[in-house]
């Protein structure tokens, strides 16, 4: 069984761990993060080249099975993952933790996009930007400003012009994320829907501080693909 797994995720690393050896796993990289936690397997770093390119990849290497694992806003990824298989006939898992979900003593305003969450950052906000190191040049021409912004590589321009960034990886803890709230004095958290337990930490204590958030949605998985949301899910797919 040869399964291609397109990663970059705490998901893909854990699939390939239960798969290898008993299948060949082959994760896919993007390339966009410097020094990647890397998964037990073969792996294949860069681009394909769009959908034609890895229909093209899947058909030469005789993949069996494809996974989408990628970051729940890699909307284009997966876009290319769904063509692929239609146009291959391999068949196709996502694998997609689920979002977050707002609980008692949150304040949270959902935006459907990054230029809607950059709307609803008010005048003189000191923000805690955690969407991303390539989102920053939407939130550039905001004036009156001020941005912590948190990303694993140091972002290219345009950058805000009032911004300090913190390079940093998760997993975070709460303390950590009450102490750079309460330092830098936020208003507010900008924050992608990505889910998952290794970034929490900064929703926890946006809580426990009263900090509001800004959360954007992310984008819905393609109708008519089969879905996981558990590693556990995507272990009895390939298994079956």
């Amino acid at each position: 069984m040869r399964v291609l797994i397109l990663g970059g995720t705490a998901e893909a690393r854990a699939l390939a761990a239960e798969l290898h050896p008993q299948a060949h796993v082959v994760t896919s990289l993007a390339g966009r993060v410097t020094n990647p936690r890397l998964p037990v397997g073969e792996v294949r770093e860069g681009g394909f080249g769009g959908p034609d390119g890895l229909a093209a990849w899947l058909a030469a290497e005789r993949i069996d099975l494809l996974v989408d694992a990628t970051h729940p806003f890699a909307a284009r990824m997966t876009a290319s993952a769904v063509a692929a298989s239609a146009a291959t006939g391999v068949p196709l898992l996502i694998l997609r933790r689920p979002g977050w979900t707002e609980g008692p003593g949150d304040t949270w305003s959902r935006a459907g996009s990054l230029e809607e969450a950059a709307a609803l950052v008010r005048e003189r906000a000191r923000v805690f930007l955690t969407t991303g190191r390539r989102s920053l040049p939407v939130f550039a021409a905001l004036p009156g400003r001020w941005f912590l912004a948190r990303s694993v590589d140091p972002p290219e321009p345009p950058v805000p012009a009032n911004v300090r960034v913190l390079l940093d990886r998760g997993p975070y803890t709460v303390a950590g994320e009450t102490a750079l709230i309460r330092e830098h004095r936020l208003d507010v958290l900008v924050t992608k829907d990505s889910g998952g337990p290794m970034t929490t930490a900064k929703l926890v204590a946006a809580r426990e501080t009263g900090l509001p958030v800004i959360m954007v949605n992310r984008p819905p998985v393609p109708q008519g693909v089969l879905l996981a949301e558990s590693v556990a899910e995507a272990v009895a797919w390939v298994q079956g």
